[in-house]
């Protein structure tokens, strides 16, 4: 079996941890410390989250959507797929080394996602974006951390708490869609999305986005 190469080290901005890019042959894996949080060859859920965003504002001429996280680009990349040419999509990345490994050593698995006229790629927290703007978004989409339970960085809870879910829903437009991907269920999460006048529906996919691998949870939140 080939062996696991690693290609590059990047600081998470805030806390004292590292990502690691690892290589073996085409496959690629970002972790933190032990924990893997993306691989190249698990792609399912992340398309999914934005698959099932999209359909629940196909209507909208011109959406303009937001994407809590970068990852390995197959959110942006499902949703530039089902989403018509006028679309404008915000992807806040907050460590800039995930973006310079987008456009480098991943460059193959991103294709020409990162200069489709319709993406914007910002090296920012996405709470700040959420939070300077008002009315502005048809769709955020956050596949930021491992979900609900922050893993990567404790500042991202601040997402998924009370102000952050009204910060969210302040940022939508009427009908709007908060989705949100999850390693796994989160009951409190959810009792949250609902107290925020969100009305939600939870969907479990899997990871490879066929029959078999782990089961992901994805939040799909739409405001009154």
């Amino acid at each position: 079996m080939i062996p696991w190469e690693k290609i590059d080290t990047a600081r998470i901005p805030g806390t004292d941890d590292e990502l690691r890019l690892k290589r073996r042959g085409k496959e690629f894996s970002i972790m933190l410390g032990t924990n893997e949080l993306m691989n190249s060859r698990l792609s399912g859920s992340e398309a999914a989250l934005a698959t099932l965003a999209a359909k629940k504002i196909e209507k909208v001429a011109e959406p303009h959507l937001l994407i809590g996280g970068l990852g390995m680009g197959f959110t942006l990349r499902a949703a530039l797929a089902v989403l018509g040419n006028k679309a404008q999509i915000v992807v806040a990345e907050l460590v800039p080394a995930v973006v310079a490994w987008a456009r480098g050593p991943m460059a193959e698995i991103f294709g020409d996602s990162l200069n489709d006229a319709r993406v914007s790629i910002r090296e920012s927290d996405v709470t700040e974006i959420i939070r300077a703007h008002r009315l502005k978004f048809d769709a955020i989409l956050l596949d930021v951390d491992n979900g609900p339970e922050g893993l990567t960085r404790k500042a991202n809870d601040a997402l998924y708490s009370p102000s952050g879910l009204d910060a969210a829903r302040a940022a939508l437009r009427p009908g709007g869609v908060l989705a949100v991907w999850s390693s796994g269920p989160n009951a409190p999460f959810t009792k949250r999305l609902r107290g925020a006048g969100f009305d939600v529906n939870e969907v479990n996919v899997r990871a490879t986005g066929r029959g078999g691998g782990a089961r992901h949870v994805i939040w799909i939140a739409t405001k009154n």
